[in-house]
């Protein structure tokens, strides 16, 4: 072969190599990128080709797909979509999914691992793909009663309760709320339109607050000193001080009671009347006793600062801040400074004291199913761990039951008996001067707890200065628990 012929057969071999190469990489290296690009029109009519599984709690339909009239055969649907949009978010050609309709895709587009028989018999007998079913712990009662609830008095807020045994989410609700059916047309100019208006009326209407944000807790953080205490051999008569101030350590500071009133006639108060009362200056002196160790310790044993946690949405991390010196350990055993919780996570704290000490992981999904509404998964209860000893859980049940006995508000159940405990945390660059978050973490019935709950109210909601978690926060999670308590009879 001359030297001509030779260059022009291995030019044309690299030619072929480097052909076969980008071939090999557009193919099997970038070819999950181009699957998933918002670009890729071939993807987004094969997802819109499919039936994609409804979304149900206790036999509700809260999101299914119908049959469009344009280029996408199926449009998302919310029959109650205000109410549960908290929850099952929404499925947009533009902005994507949110919610359980993001956390569980895969089941309900029909590719996860769980329906691969429906889809070889969907292969093989040549019926239109469809998607899985997802079976939600929500009650929709409790789910429309905190909704309205807030909505009503025009409050922004959470409420989210729970199943104390099973960790089982029985309502999750942030307000203001949105309607998702705009989100989910097919039309870009309602779409946009609808995200527009949503975020110019409220910026966070379409943030999750249960899950997502996190607040100071206030008061309802003494249940974390008063766990901590007993945990470590002191007990409800443990006296502290009953003054109506107390002079941070270390600094010219003070830190008042609500109101700057005593905490009683004596000079000391017991731990039982202090949590009743909900003294700021005793439990300040509290904190400083046990020290930070004890304090972080058994906040981490509530769940506190754990950065796992999924409902399976991802929830964003409560935490205790940095404390660095007796002052600030002073102020955030109050639940001030920098401590903060998620809605979440507060009533995660009085479900586990509810539930005997034992701390059990919260979830929405309870089941999966095929298109036939059949189960082919099955959420099964997961302890965390023990947060309290039982001995500690009814002490704290007991003290608890003094708080709710003192807190005013209305909405109290005739013949239920609720442990409770209030909270009204100050926030801002000019805490004294804007309006508190009120917070009312609860469960009921103390002899046989079937509900956790935990209410946000933001900024007072409408009582400005004056607003307490007993006047705003109380009566929603009363209300709420009655909700599930006449399901439950």
């Amino acid at each position: 072969m001359n030297t001509p012929v030779r260059r022009i057969a291995l030019a044309v071999m690299a030619m072929v190599l480097l052909l076969m190469a980008n071939l090999t990489y557009v193919q099997v290296v970038k070819a999950s990128d181009y699957r998933n690009d918002d670009r890729n029109q071939r993807v987004l009519f094969a997802e819109y080709s499919r039936k994609r599984g409804q979304i149900s709690a206790d036999g509700q339909v809260l999101a299914n797909s119908v049959e469009s009239n344009d280029a996408l055969r199926y449009q998302r649907r919310y029959p109650d979509g205000p109410t549960y949009a908290t929850v099952t978010g929404y499925y947009s050609v533009i902005y994507g999914a949110t919610g359980i309709e993001d956390a569980a895709d895969e089941a309900l587009n029909g590719s996860d691992d769980r329906l691969f028989v429906r889809r070889l018999s969907d292969l093989i007998t040549g019926r239109d793909p469809s998607g899985g079913n997802v079976e939600l712990t929500i009650n929709p009662a409790m789910q429309k009663e905190a909704y309205q609830a807030l909505t009503n008095r025009g409050f922004a807020g959470s409420v989210v309760a729970l199943r104390p045994e099973t960790g089982e989410i029985l309502a999750m609700v942030s307000t203001p709320s949105f309607d998702p059916n705009p989100l989910s047309s097919h039309g870009a100019e309602e779409q946009t339109a609808a995200r527009t208006r949503f975020i110019a009326a409220e910026p966070e209407v379409v943030t999750n607050r249960a899950i997502s944000q996190i607040y100071p807790p206030g008061s309802t953080f003494k249940l974390v000193d008063t766990a901590a205490a007993l945990q470590n051999g002191l007990t409800p008569d443990t006296q502290l001080t009953a003054a109506a101030n107390i002079t941070l350590t270390g600094t010219n500071t003070t830190l008042e009671n609500f109101a700057g009133t005593r905490c009683g006639t004596a000079p000391t108060v017991s731990l039982r009347d202090a949590l009743a009362r909900s003294c700021n200056a005793a439990f300040a002196e509290l904190a400083a006793t046990l020290g930070e160790a004890k304090l972080r310790e058994q906040a981490e044993a509530f769940g506190i600062g754990s950065v796992d946690l999924s409902v399976p949405m991802r929830v964003v991390p409560s935490t205790l801040g940095e404390i660095e010196d007796t002052a600030a350990l002073q102020q955030s055993g109050i639940g001030q400074r920098d401590v903060a919780l998620t809605p979440l996570q507060n009533a995660m704290i009085v479900a586990a004291i509810a539930n005997g000490g034992q701390l059990m992981a919260p979830y929405l999904i309870e089941q999966i199913q095929n298109p036939e509404l059949d189960p082919v998964d099955v959420t099964k209860p997961d302890r965390i761990g023990q947060a309290v000893s039982s001995e500690v859980a009814r002490t704290l049940t007991e003290l608890m039951i003094g708080s709710e006995n003192r807190t005013s508000g209305g909405g109290k159940i005739t013949g239920v008996q609720i442990a409770s405990k209030t909270g009204t945390a100050e926030h801002g660059t000019d805490p004294k001067n804007t309006p508190p978050h009120n917070w009312y973490v609860a469960f009921a019935p103390v002899e046989d707890p079937k509900i956790a709950v935990a209410v946000l109210v933001e900024n007072g909601g409408d009582r400005s200065l004056e607003a307490t978690g007993g006047s705003r926060a109380a009566p929603i999670g009363r209300a709420v628990i009655a909700a599930g308590l006449r399901g439950a009879s």
